[in-house]
């Protein structure tokens, strides 16, 4: 494309028409976008269509990621599920969904963003439909893993498209507040819809809705722009293969611990397999002739600290939205109803941020210091979280708390993506911005068997000499204790990679 595209596409007070101009001068105009400026610049209809295409898949592949959770307590009478097997109607979706995430990215740029993205949907929404008629917990299980490949696919051209297609500065920062408003709010209304489904419907019907959902996204997906090509033509096999077999070892063996201890055989085979894998992941990005992870799109400090805390981010919420559901359910004795009607201060907090606070963040500060405010701000509520007893009154703390978490976690997931896309060529846009989801779902599998551990370890010592309600609740502000840890830890690497002065 020769000259400015800003200067040559018509300026337009409305969806359509060229104001200003004589219809032989609009013609000119028109012929010129159609033979060398992009659609979406040309047409803001077309532009908007392709935002809200995007904005809804990724909705929809984040929130079903939590929606489950609520439901887990039915699913389990339903389908017999043992306790020990109950997280991983979670974590199968999150594993599959983040382990794939890197191969995908890179699909994505080889094959055609808007072919892969609906391979992706497709399978997304036909493993959505068998997964909400599973005859069994096993059969629930596979075909959440089978979910997450799904995801994973669609996922990075989503990201990708909108890099592709908004330039650096404001409109950019106000497309990535809305793609990162639709991600930290779809994983609060999971919660609050999941509740909902359970109660009135069924629980089934938390994975059928996602059904008639995938077929109007795939109605729109003819107005999105397919983006520049990229510039590698290979994938990077065996980094894909040891990326995900490595973090699949490593969630494997956390969440077993709960069950065997840190000395079981199996727990410490896996941990070994895990270190090797990630190991060798590491050494073939920096030898490999075309590594899955491109050099380029790493040598940013400020982009690296912003991957780090996404996962130290997942890490600490997912957690907290498992022991909160834990503690309205089993120790307040809420209904899945009232359970998840009981996240919306947390989806309130969320929206908030990420329509205002965090893009206002990002304009007004450095990103430093809008990262760390936001981090900031979520350790604050998830302390506040700490306070909880057996007996807490709804209004002195779970309400003040989720929406303060809310605020700084929605905040975070804003800044950290607009942080972690910003300089990104676009032909390698959906590699960079897998990176960002990748974290998010491993960061979630982990939080869950991680810290789920920590509490189940804490409520088994505590039963020696208190009450089950009250050793329960010690166990899960044990989980959030070590959540506010990791937000503090995320401020640490944010402070310590991100340039001072950096925007």
């Amino acid at each position: 494309m020769t000259g400015n595209a800003d200067d040559r596409a018509p300026r337009s007070d409305t969806a359509g028409g060229t104001l200003g101009m004589s219809p032989d001068e609009a013609a000119a105009t028109d012929e010129a976008a159609a033979t060398d400026v992009p659609a979406t610049v040309a047409d803001p209809r077309r532009l908007g269509v392709a935002t809200w295409v995007i904005a809804f898949a990724r909705f929809l592949v984040v929130l079903d990621g939590t929606i489950m959770i609520v439901a887990l307590p039915s699913i389990q009478d339903a389908l017999k599920i043992s306790p020990a097997n109950l997280n991983w109607v979670v974590n199968a979706y999150s594993l599959t969904f983040g382990g794939l995430m890197l191969v995908a990215g890179r699909a994505g740029d080889l094959y055609g963003r808007k072919r892969v993205f609906r391979v992706g949907l497709v399978l997304f929404g036909a493993a959505s439909l068998l997964g909400g008629l599973a005859p069994t917990g096993a059969a629930l299980i596979g075909f959440r893993a089978v979910q997450g490949i799904g995801a994973a696919i669609a996922t990075p051209g989503a990201l990708s498209l909108l890099v592709a297609t908004f330039p650096e500065g404001r409109h950019r920062t106000r497309a990535l507040g809305l793609y990162g408003g639709m991600t930290g709010l779809a994983s609060v209304m999971g919660l609050v819809l999941g509740g909902v489904l359970t109660t009135y419907v069924s629980w089934r019907w938390v994975l059928l809705v996602n059904v008639p959902v995938i077929i109007g996204v795939l109605l729109g997906v003819g107005a999105l722009d397919e983006g520049g090509p990229a510039a590698r033509t290979r994938i990077d096999v065996p980094g894909a293969v040891t990326a995900t077999l490595g973090a699949g070892s490593l969630v494997y063996a956390v969440d077993r611990v709960g069950e065997h201890g840190w000395s079981d055989a199996v727990v410490i085979g896996f941990l070994a397999a895990s270190a090797v894998l990630l190991a060798a992941f590491a050494a073939l990005q920096r030898t490999g002739r075309t590594p899955m992870i491109p050099r380029e799109v790493v040598r940013d400090r400020g982009r690296v600290g912003a991957n780090i805390v996404t996962l130290l981010m997942s890490t600490g919420s997912f957690a907290t939205y498992y022991f909160l559901t834990l503690y309205m359910q089993q120790v307040l004795g809420y209904s899945a109803l009232r359970t998840g009607l009981m996240y919306l201060p947390l989806a309130v907090g969320f929206g908030i941020a990420a329509g205002g606070v965090g893009p206002q963040l990002l304009a007004r500060t450095s990103e430093r210091v809008a990262l760390s405010l936001a981090l900031a701000l979520a350790a604050a509520g998830t302390a506040w979280f700490c306070f909880l007893t057996a007996h807490s009154g709804v209004y002195t703390v779970m309400m003040p708390a989720s929406l303060v978490t809310g605020l700084g976690l929605g905040a975070t997931v804003v800044v950290a993506t607009g942080i972690g896309v910003r300089g990104i060529d676009g032909s390698e846009a959906g590699i960079g911005s897998a990176l960002l989801t990748a974290g998010s779902q491993i960061g979630g599998a982990l939080g869950l068997a991680g810290l789920a551990t920590v509490a189940v370890t804490t409520t088994e010592h505590a039963a020696k000499g208190t009450p089950l309600a009250d050793a329960l609740v010690h166990g899960y502000t044990a989980g959030f204790k070590v959540a506010v840890g990791l937000y503090l830890l995320g401020i640490v690497v944010s402070l310590a990679t991100i340039t001072r002065n950096a925007r």
